[in-house]
């Protein structure tokens, strides 16, 4: 099924040389194809993840960053100059520019030295987003919000995480209290706010000839500079050497864009809440049986647990 809207979907954009061959599928069902224009990426959208405004906002803002020179996948057009592609029932694609390169790794790759400077790397490609954004004006994008309520409020944008089933009646008190805390200090907090990447893992960031690139916007919204940061690294929570890579982005950020200490000191608030928003994104997406959710569980169970009795 899937492979026949992406052949229908080829089809829109002049045709692809080969059979489109699937790269991943996670949000979004993502296609290699070789169109007329070149080499690309196309994507089936995730079904009633994102409205039509979302994906323009999207597109049009990876338009921007590349104009202003920030390495990233633009989007392509279709013969008649547009975008987007209804497919019906609800589908659509889009297509977007082949991005060369390698990713930094996987999110359950062991970190080295090596990944520690890949993260003050990944900091300064932040800080370089964030400058490329906040000058074209954010304002003009419609992109669901991360910011106090999409965190913290009673629906949140990846779902209602303390409501998460493998939860124990402790561990679910323990993120409801951590949550209000974080709550009441994000709102006390006069931080930055703009359109944010907010999925800046490894397997989104990647290395090629002209230094580091960002691909993957499809979670990207309005929220907190700092949220982006932490985003960024909470997968590696269990990894000996994660202390350093937090520090690594927070000092790679700041060489180009300063940071107050406030700012460094809501880095645990973002964190955690990163964790929490994680265990959402696992419930309508993994089997109540899948290995990977313990380790959700605990992590967040681990860090509300801290941040509770700091």
């Amino acid at each position: 099924m899937l492979q026949d809207l992406a052949e229908r979907a080829a089809g829109a954009w002049g045709g692809s040389s080969h059979v489109p061959r699937l790269l991943s599928h996670r949000e979004n069902a993502v296609f290699e194809v070789d169109l007329p224009t070149g080499r690309a990426a196309l994507r089936l959208h995730r079904l009633g993840y994102r409205t039509d405004s979302h994906i323009l906002s999207e597109l049009n803002w990876t338009r921007g960053l590349v104009a202003a020179g920030f390495p990233a996948p633009p989007p392509v057009a279709m013969p008649d100059g547009t975008w987007l592609l209804h497919l019906g029932e609800g589908q659509r694609a889009t297509v977007i520019g082949w991005m060369d390169g390698a990713p930094l790794g996987e999110g359950s790759d062991t970190l080295t030295q090596e990944s520690v400077s890949e993260y003050a790397e990944t900091g300064t490609l932040l800080a370089r987003l964030h400058q490329a954004t906040i000058a074209m004006g954010a304002d003009q994008f419609d992109r669901p919000r991360w910011d106090v309520d999409g965190l913290t409020g009673t629906q949140p944008l990846w779902g209602r995480y303390w409501e998460m089933p493998l939860l124990s009646d402790a561990q679910r008190a323990l993120i409801i209290a951590a949550r209000d805390k974080a709550r009441e200090n994000i709102l006390a907090y006069d931080g930055e706010i703009t359109l944010i990447h907010t999925d800046a893992l490894r397997e989104n960031v990647f290395r090629n000839d002209q230094g580091l690139a960002l691909i993957d916007f499809d979670d990207a919204g309005f929220g907190y500079t700092m949220y982006d940061l932490a985003a960024s690294v909470t997968q590696l929570y269990d990894d000996p050497l994660y202390p350093q890579v937090c520090e690594a982005i927070l000092e790679g950020y700041a060489s180009i864009r300063p940071l107050r200490e406030t700012d460094r000191a809501m880095f645990k608030t973002f964190e955690m809440m990163r964790a929490f928003s994680a265990l959402g994104w696992t419930m309508p997406r993994l089997p109540g049986d899948h290995p990977k959710l313990p380790l959700y569980v605990r992590r967040a169970s681990e860090m509300a647990s801290a941040y509770t009795t700091s």
